[in-house]
Order: structure tokens, then C-alpha cells, then sequence
């Protein structure tokens, strides 16, 4: 299942019979290119044990509430940082009750209180349980809540009953759990990324360009996607594969990348510039290659296009998303920069940080808009970007709500 590859999907199992079923889901999961942290508790063990799970994850198993190997004892809050999505499977109702009231005295359940991911959890129990007064309202607090409440099945059970209670096979689970991922918040939307850097020949074997890997890009085209748009992706010279189902067009420089945006803009809802432009390009690139003669060479630069600049003096341009690469006064200059180039939002970040930003997996970004800002904490670049992706659909939805008629917003 392609929603899942990459995603980091932490698996919390409880005690219940039905833990031997979530073995198998732990093999799928990594069969469809998920990452997976596997959580048990003690009542899980009793059923089947750590090694089971590492064997099939290929990370170690955790059980203690204080991990001392992890962030100084503080592993709840390690997984609750790293996690896109949390699947309990199976959720027992002993772990369903302490989950709707806010319970959090081991492991798995403090981390359900901890991580901003969504929460899905798969019930397992005896039918009598599950048809139980209490039950019933500790699942109803937990759907308002916003916890996805995935089954449960009906049929025989470990018990010798039969009736509702059973978790859902694996390959349900699975396909829920992928599926979570396509929110389609921008369907029928057409959204342009532009990721990486650009190459600017000095001669025919030089260039100048800079430090961007692209991953932040791809990763927006990725999250688009799963958002249900129609995504065109115009790319640096990055070495990443391109995302299911997104249109890819390879460029060098700042001048191919403007006519590639400019050549489609005016079909596009959405308009993603993440990609490191050169601000300057060698005004006069040598034909040949420059031999070593002197001690000193100076080579003369001029101003590049300014694509998004270019893109908000368009008549009727799209909802358009810069970045702002900054190391001092991030506020002033990206709020600046999205004023000067007509931008509806920006999203800025301190490349002066070496967790973060370029050739880094992790990012921390703060987005601003007309009347308001967000600040998304250092996480994944593609769980950021799946948050980024959500709040642009979001500031989308109202700027065309406020120009009823138009199809995107008018400038």
C-alpha cells in the first residue's frame, strides 16, 4: 500500500488473545514500507513476547514507562515526538477505560496523552464486555475525542461466545490505516511543488548552488497527494525518487525552473515554492572550462528570477506558499518577504540549526499568514509536511470562501 511507505506508525499492544493478530499486522505494516515501534503492555507479554515483535519490526520493543537509553529516562515523550499515527491493536477494554479517562500509568497510555498524532485504536474483547453500559460510554467519549474506533467484528470467539468483540483482521487493519492517510482535504485541487536546489554553470564543468537535498519538497508533493490533489512536481537536480501518483518535471537552473512554473501556473489551484532558488547566477558562464592561470578569479553575478515574486504580480495568480531559509530575525524577514512577494502564506525556518533544515530529516517551521501564525515543532519533514499540507488546505478553503464565485482567489 503506497499511503504507507516511509510513515512511522508506533503499535501499542494490550492484553487480549487477539495479540498474536497483531504479530501479523506488525509484518504487513513493514511489508508496505511503514516504519514501526511496537509498544506492549505487561498484559500484552503474558500473550506474546518482545522478541516476537522485534523480530518482525526490526526495532527493539518498549515496555517501560522510564526508558533511561532514551531522551534521560523521558521514552514516552521520544515515541510521542516520532510517531505519525498511534494503532492500538487490539485495545482492550481495560485499556479503552483508562484511555477515555485520562489514565496514564504505563507506557502505552502515557503516550497516547503525549503525541499530537492521530490515535486509532482496534477493540478486542468478550462481546458481554463490549455490549457492557460502561463500555459503550467510555467508546462514545473516545470517538468525541476524535480517536478512531476501528471495528470490532462479530463471529467466535476464544471464549466460546459469539457476538461482537472480535479485532478486525490484519489486512483490515492495514487497509484502514493506509487509508487514514488520504484525508483528500484538496481534492480536485491542481497543486505545483518546486523542491531542491538549482545549478548555475560558472563554466562547463563549475556551478553554484547550495546545500537544499529536496527532502521537504518531495515530502509536501507526497502529503498533497495523499490529500487528494492532482500534484506537479518541478525538481532541482535531487537524488529522490519521485511520489506515487505525482508528475514530476526535472529542471537545472532558476531560469528553466521559472518557465517550467510559469508555463503551467495558470491551470494550478495551489502554488508550493519550497524549492532553494539561486538568488544570483554568473552573469556571462564561460563556454570552455576556466584553466588555473591565476591566483584570483572573479566572477560577476546578477539577480535571478524571483519566481514567486513573478507568480504574485499574475493578474489572477493561485493561492501561493513561499519558504523563507533564515538564520536571525526569522518573524521580520519572513513576514517581509511574504508581503513584498504578494504570498497568501510562508513557511520559515532557521537554517542556522544543524537538526534541522537542509540535508536534514527533521524540520521546525513557523507559517504565517495575513492575520495569524503556527508554529509546527521539530518532527519528520514528512510529518511536517502532512501538517504543513492540511493547514494550507485549510487557509485555502477560507481565502476562497471569501471571493464566493471564484474558483481561487483573485489578486
Amino acid at each position: 500500500m503506497g499511503l504507507l511507505i516511509g510513515k512511522q506508525i508506533i503499535l501499542g499492544v494490550t492484553g487480549s488473545i487477539a495479540a498474536y493478530k497483531a504479530a501479523e499486522l506488525t509484518r504487513l505494516l513493514g511489508k508496505s514500507g511503514a516504519h514501526i515501534r511496537v509498544t506492549m503492555t505487561q498484559g500484552a507479554q503474558a500473550f506474546v513476547t518482545p522478541m516476537t515483535f522485534q523480530a518482525l519490526s526490526g526495532n527493539p520493543v518498549h515496555t517501560a514507562l522510564l526508558d533511561e537509553q532514551a531522551e534521560a529516562g523521558m521514552g514516552h515523550i521520544e515515541l510521542a515526538r516520532w510517531a505519525d499515527t498511534v494503532v492500538v491493536a487490539p485495545a482492550s477494554a481495560n485499556f479503552l477505560a483508562r484511555l477515555a479517562h485520562g489514565m496514564a500509568d504505563d507506557l502505552l497510555s502515557t503516550l497516547c496523552l503525549t503525541t499530537d498524532a492521530p490515535i486509532m485504536v482496534a477493540p478486542a474483547m468478550n462481546q458481554q464486555m463490549w455490549h457492557n453500559h460502561q463500555t459503550r460510554i467510555n467508546i462514545n467519549h473516545l470517538t468525541q475525542s476524535g480517536i478512531a474506533v476501528m471495528g470490532p467484528a462479530s463471529g467466535e470467539q476464544a471464549c466460546g461466545s459469539i457476538g461482537p468483540g472480535r479485532m478486525l483482521e490484519p489486512e483490515e487493519l492495514l487497509s484502514i490505516i493506509g487509508n487514514s492517510f488520504s484525508r483528500h482535504t484538496l481534492s480536485g485541487l491542481k497543486v505545483m511543488v518546486t523542491a531542491g536546489a538549482t545549478r548555475e554553470a560558472i563554466d562547463i564543468a563549475r556551478y553554484i548552488s547550495n546545500r537544499s537535498s529536496g527532502k521537504m519538497g518531495f515530502a509536501l508533493a507526497t502529503a498533497a497527494r495523499e490529500a487528494g490533489a492532482e500534484v506537479t512536481l518541478i525538481a532541482g537536480p535531487v537524488s529522490l525518487n519521485t511520489p506515487e501518483g505525482v508528475s514530476r518535471i526535472n529542471i537545472e537552473t532558476a531560469e528553466q525552473m521559472g518557465q517550467a512554473v510559469l508555463n503551467q501556473i495558470a491551470s494550478q489551484d495551489i502554488l508550493i515554492g519550497s524549492a532553494a532558488v539561486a538568488d544570483y547566477v554568473p552573469a556571462s558562464p564561460y563556454k570552455g572550462k576556466i584553466k588555473k592561470t591565476h591566483d584570483n578569479l572573479t566572477i560577476e553575478l546578477s539577480a535571478g528570477i524571483d519566481i514567486m515574486q513573478e507568480v504574485g504580480q499574475l493578474h489572477n495568480k493561485p493561492f501561493t506558499v513561499g519558504f523563507a531559509a533564515e538564520t536571525e530575525n526569522i518573524d521580520a524577514h519572513a513576514q517581509d518577504k511574504m508581503r513584498r512577494k504578494n504570498m497568501d502564506m510562508i513557511a520559515a525556518n532557521n537554517v542556522g540549526l544543524s537538526d534541522r533544515g537542509f540535508e536534514a530529516d527533521e524540520n521546525a517551521i513557523d507559517v504565517y499568514w495575513d492575520d495569524g501564525r503556527k508554529t509546527l515543532p521539530l518532527a519528520s519533514k514528512d510529518k511536517i509536511a502532512r501538517q504543513l499540507v492540511a493547514l494550507i488546505g485549510d487557509r485555502y478553503r477560507m481565502t476562497v470562501s471569501r471571493h464566493s464565485g471564484n474558483q481561487r482567489p483573485a489578486t
